[in-house]
């Protein structure tokens, strides 16, 4: 079992010198990139869009099946990798957080639901009838991205943000918890937890941190997520588990100690707990 790696914009050459946003059709992004079909990470965001063909994409060890008008977005860190019929198509976009934030200024791409981790759902299934009307604006961009126009990189960002909303259209419509008046106590919890899963491991930690008694905190948790606070803290620590013992270089106590861990046993009972198998088992299964 190898180290999977992470890749960066600037791994991929379609657009030279854009090492912030990349834009090509799935057909030639595969040709010109085959290792992407080995199991890999990103520090980027990704949205890929398959408008024929067949197969399965497994994301943070979950598996989908791809269809036409199967959507992915995939937000920094996440796992994935595919398997893919001769004739598939599509389209696939790159973006960095930075270039994103920094052109809209008073609007954060990890503001949409899709990219919120605790509230992942990566997979978005487009009819036929949506998938019409959506389309124009992946054959917008990849039009622009292949053209000298002045101000191109402006009109990609619009035309991303475009797609951006009409996926959060269908989205929003189709997950029932993204509308409710909790939602933004969730997100505080979520970048709470991404900034301290490996440090502070007792629900009480978020609560105080949000200004809320924990009660109050589970009481959103069970509403928004039907999980508690403890059961966020222990999902987010093994999901990080997972990705870590992909890697065979790291050893198990390593990893334990990587996410905060100094009693190896409590760290194996958690990680059994979770999902049935001791850390060597699932290193031996994924291998």
């Amino acid at each position: 079992m190898k180290k999977n790696p992470v890749y960066s914009i600037d791994n991929f050459k379609a657009n030279p010198g854009k090492e912030k946003l990349y834009i090509n059709t799935f057909q030639n992004h595969l040709t010109a990139h085959s290792f992407i079909e080995k199991p890999h990470r990103h520090n980027f965001y990704l949205l890929v869009l398959f408008t024929k063909g067949s197969g399965s994409h497994e994301i943070d060890f979950t598996k989908y099946t791809i269809q036409p008008g199967s959507l992915f977005v995939l937000q920094p860190g996440q796992m994935h990798h595919w398997q893919l019929s001769d004739d598939i198509e599509g389209y696939i976009f790159f973006y960095s957080q930075e270039i994103y934030n920094l052109y809209f200024g008073n609007k954060k791409i990890e503001d949409y639901p899709f990219y919120q981790s605790v509230m992942n759902q990566p997979e978005i299934i487009f009819q036929t009838d949506e998938l019409a009307a959506i389309l124009p604006y992946f054959d917008l961009m990849i039009h622009e991205s292949q053209s000298s126009h002045p101000k191109k990189d402006e009109k990609l960002l619009n035309l991303l943000d475009c797609i951006h909303i009409e996926i959060s259209r269908k989205y929003l419509a189709e997950v029932t918890h993204t509308a409710h008046s909790y939602n933004y106590k969730i997100q505080q919890l979520e970048q709470l937890l991404e900034q301290y899963y490996t440090t502070e491991k007792l629900p009480s930690f978020y609560a105080e941190k949000m200004n809320i008694t924990l009660k109050h905190l589970n009481r959103i948790s069970k509403t928004i997520l039907n999980q508690t606070v403890t059961e966020l803290i222990a999902n987010r620590v093994v999901l990080e588990a997972k990705r870590l013992l992909t890697d065979a270089s790291k050893t198990i106590n390593q990893v334990a100690d990587n996410l905060g861990f100094e009693n190896y046993s409590y760290f194996t009972r958690l990680f059994k707990k979770q999902t049935g198998m001791t850390p060597s088992e699932f290193r031996k299964k994924v291998n």
